[in-house]
């Protein structure tokens, strides 16, 4: 670990520390009552901005937008200067759509917190419940109801999949309106759903028709990630290898990531965009989709693509990939033949 990283980790250490304490302790107060009908307006805090981590809360959206059916939510992501609050978000999925964004962005971290002060929000929710900045921002905004996605004991031993980073702050928000006098929700946790619509599903079958010149089926891999989420060019150049020769009938698309580089050298047809909603679109139009865990694999999930996540460093039980087709694969423990396997189980299914 660098001398930046070191401090970095350092800095959020402390910091977690100091606010891992806020909201622990404010206790709902069973002796109200919260009529869903009367929930206009809804702050959800998540200061991460990384494509991966939009995605992510895709779940937790639909559910509120189903509990509460008259609200428009703001959401607090952190952006590359200051944090940036979208009002009134109410499409799941354009959050990260690069063009045309319908939203107001505040320039400055004084604006943004006087915002949080200035307007009444009838409900506060964190999505991260190890994310400082969240708790504060949840603390400090003027909510009435104000949930900071802490995971009980409860939670823990009932669900058997709490740990991962899409499902626990549903399974937090559920537990804290029970205490309020809601009904238990047993409804199965939303998947993430960017919501394509019929013409960008039929933009991204063009566009991989024109890549390939054929009808045949599609494999997309990812061969990037950031760090030490990166596996080298050994291990994808002989994946692909396999993978060319156990399916001589499909096509093998590449995803390129915004740094246009390859760990297979190019060899394979490959697609280029800066527009995440068109490489979903891309995606969606492909059998299976393999990479590292990264923002582009949950943008995989996100289209309902079958999505194998390759897992080396981070903890796969809390950034799996997650729709009901798609799996993990620890790359530490299992051979580049076993995922080859792994990918010709899903493609014979579908």
């Amino acid at each position: 670990m660098n001398f930046s990283k070191s401090i970095n980790q350092f800095r959020r250490t402390i910091t977690r520390e100091l606010t891992n304490k806020i909201g622990s302790t404010n206790k709902i107060d069973q002796s109200s009552s919260l009529l869903p009908s009367n929930i206009k307006t809804i702050l959800l805090s998540r200061p991460n901005g990384r494509v991966g981590n939009l995605l992510l809360i895709t779940p937790l959206i639909q559910e509120i937008t189903a509990t509460f059916p008259n609200c428009t939510i703001d959401v607090l992501v952190k952006g590359s200067a200051a944090p940036i609050l979208f009002k009134n978000y109410t499409n799941i999925g354009d959050i990260i759509s690069l063009p045309g964004k319908p939203f107001k962005q505040l320039g400055t971290y004084l604006e943004v917190w006087y915002s949080l002060r200035k307007k009444k929000y009838d409900v506060a929710i964190n999505v991260d419940y190890e994310s400082s900045s969240g708790r504060l921002s949840t603390q400090f905004s003027k909510a009435t109801y104000k949930f900071f996605g802490d995971v009980s004991e409860e939670i823990k031993s009932k669900y058997p999949d709490y740990e991962h980073i899409a499902k626990y702050p549903i399974y937090s928000l559920r537990h804290s309106l029970t205490q309020l006098g809601l009904p238990e929700n047993n409804h199965p946790i939303p998947n993430l759903n960017l919501k394509l619509s019929a013409e960008e599903l039929k933009s991204g079958n063009e566009i991989a028709q024109k890549l390939v010149g054929n009808d045949r089926k599609t494999i997309c891999v990812f061969t990037f990630a950031t760090g030490e989420k990166c596996l080298s060019e050994e291990w994808w150049n002989d994946f692909y290898a396999q993978l060319k020769a156990e399916f001589p009938t499909y096509n093998i698309v590449e995803i390129l990531p915004k740094e246009n580089v390859s760990k297979i050298d190019f060899k394979a047809p490959s697609f280029y965009s800066k527009d995440l909603r068109e490489m979903g679109a891309v995606i969606a139009n492909s059998v299976v989709f393999i990479g590292a865990d990264s923002g582009i694999m949950h943008l995989a999930s996100s289209v309902q693509t079958p999505t194998v996540g390759l897992f080396s460093v981070s903890k796969s039980n809390k950034y799996r990939p997650y729709n009901s087709k798609s799996v993990s694969f620890d790359t530490r423990n299992q051979s580049v033949t076993d995922c080859v396997t792994l990918v010709h189980s899903i493609v014979s299914t579908s």
